[in-house]
């Protein structure tokens, strides 16, 4: 396929970014990636025992200055393969009451390595813009937990209705049926709340931002994704190494960057019963700043989509594609290019791909995940997304 350069070689001085340099990222995305690689030896991972929780707690909450901690009821958390999580509750001297908190810690080696201190951070700055669970503690290198960690408030609520049918491994595959009329405008009005917030006006010490009016943007998150494959790839893949030249060199400009969620989608919010309304915004743990087209490609996905029974595509098993790009456009005031949504494409295709055929791949190899099974599931999910690469480029 030929590669028209043009549009980067005539770039304005401005947009003299260098679509190679792979260490132009953000300076803590870098310090989470060389932890990852330094670490992995450390292994094999073992999945945390209630008694080890209760340690570790009891431990922590003793470090913050509570007095005659008591941790109880202890329970394992459904979820991914990105954090060991667990609820429980915790009583103390001045509060015998209690409080059911929930408490999610990296395991040795995860699907995507990322920081608990970012993760606490954009849940603050959300606190009174979207329903998110409150930030009670973070412990974001693990200098006490002995992990990274952050211990957020429980919240009620579920992620696919209690009855029906197309249930799956980390939502994918649930249908909403009478149930997406209430969701579908949440879900868009979370995503336009998300990429209006005014960012620069928050703590986010954590973060970096890019240029605006540059490629950046784009080749922070191509640096970031292509660093956890080749640190991590168990077996080169073609397509891959395709892909990311593809994505180098086509990277498009983002005039205005704003704060990404990242991953929102089916099975990231919770909801309550019977009314549907949001109780929560999930998983905020790969949010950066960058492209507003980034999100809208995520949720787009087909994987993460489903069919209605006369064959209509439905974003998030929510709304047909057609109507939830211009319900975003109406409730963010954001216009969407085809051509940079299509870019964005291509990187989430890409993004998954290394996740599943990479990183995935790569902890299980060394034995340094809590979740056997579901990353034997997503090493098999990889062809998915290389089929999507191979589909979207193409059209392109």
């Amino acid at each position: 396929m030929a590669i028209d350069m043009s549009d980067i070689i005539d770039a304005p001085p401005i947009d003299r970014i260098d679509i190679w340099n792979r260490d132009d990222m953000e300076p803590r995305i870098r310090e989470i990636l060389d932890r990852t690689v330094r670490d992995r030896v450390k292994g094999p991972y073992a999945a945390k025992t209630d008694e080890e929780v209760i340690a570790m707690l009891t431990r922590y909450f003793a470090a913050e200055g509570l007095a005659d901690v008591a941790i109880s009821d202890v329970s394992r958390m459904a979820g991914g393969a990105s954090k060991e999580q667990f609820a429980f509750l915790l009583r103390h001297g001045a509060d015998q009451r209690g409080e059911r908190l929930v408490l999610r810690m990296d395991p040795l080696e995860a699907i995507s390595q990322t920081c608990r201190g970012r993760e606490a951070q954009v849940h603050r700055a959300f606190a009174d813009i979207l329903p998110v669970a409150s930030v009670r503690s973070i412990d974001a290198d693990g200098d006490i937990i002995g992990q990274p960690a952050i211990i957020l408030g429980f919240v009620q609520g579920v992620t696919e209705p209690s009855q029906g049918s197309g249930h799956g491994v980390s939502g994918i595959g649930t249908r909403y049926d009478d149930w997406a009329d209430k969701l579908a405008p949440q879900f868009i009005d979370a995503l336009a709340k998300v990429h209006r917030f005014d960012w620069r006006t928050a703590d986010l010490s954590y973060f970096a931002a890019p240029d605006p009016g540059t490629r950046q943007a784009a080749i922070w998150q191509v640096n970031w994704w292509s660093q956890v494959w080749w640190d991590g790839v168990v077996q080169p893949v073609a397509m891959v190494t395709y892909a990311e030249r593809w994505l180098r060199e086509n990277a498009p400009v983002c005039d205005a960057p704003v704060m990404c969620h990242s991953d929102l989608r089916l099975g990231n919010f919770m909801f309550e019963e019977p009314s549907g309304k949001f109780t929560a915004v999930l998983d905020w743990e790969l949010a950066h700043i960058g492209d507003f087209h980034e999100d809208i490609a995520w949720a787009t996905q087909r994987l993460f989509g489903t069919w209605t029974d006369d064959g209509i595509f439905l974003v998030c098993g929510l709304i047909p594609r057609d109507a939830f790009l211009s319900g975003y456009e109406a409730a963010s005031g954001n216009r969407i290019d085809p051509a940079k949504l299509r870019y964005y494409e291509v990187l989430n295709a890409y993004k998954c791909a290394v996740i599943d055929l990479g990183q995935a791949m790569r902890a299980a190899t060394e034995s340094n995940n809590h979740q056997d099974i579901i990353l034997t599931w997503l090493g098999s999910a990889g062809a998915v997304f290389l089929e999507q690469l191979v589909t979207l480029i193409r059209e392109t």
